[in-house]
């Protein structure tokens, strides 16, 4: 859990930070409930059933560094959910 709530700390602060992960925010998003639904190509989603929530987005290619504007939208549907 320790793990979690650091990776949320990494998250939610603002200003972003320019080297989170997409393998970071699986870790993330899955220990929050969310299930992930693989689309084609490099499109992805998670979905928490419980909260209702969706988030729509495509892997980062060539690298695994998610672009500053999907943490922005990541850190709002965050915020949603807790």
């Amino acid at each position: 859990m320790r793990k979690l709530s650091k990776l949320l700390e990494r998250f939610l602060k603002i200003p972003p930070y320019k080297d989170l992960t997409f393998d970071e925010l699986q870790i993330l998003l899955l220990g929050f409930g969310y299930e992930k639904i693989e689309g084609s190509g490099s499109a992805v989603k998670f979905y928490n059933k419980e909260k209702d929530s969706l988030i729509n987005l495509h892997k980062p290619h060539p690298s695994n560094i998610l672009k500053i504007y999907l943490v922005k939208q990541i850190q709002i549907k965050l915020k949603e959910i807790l």
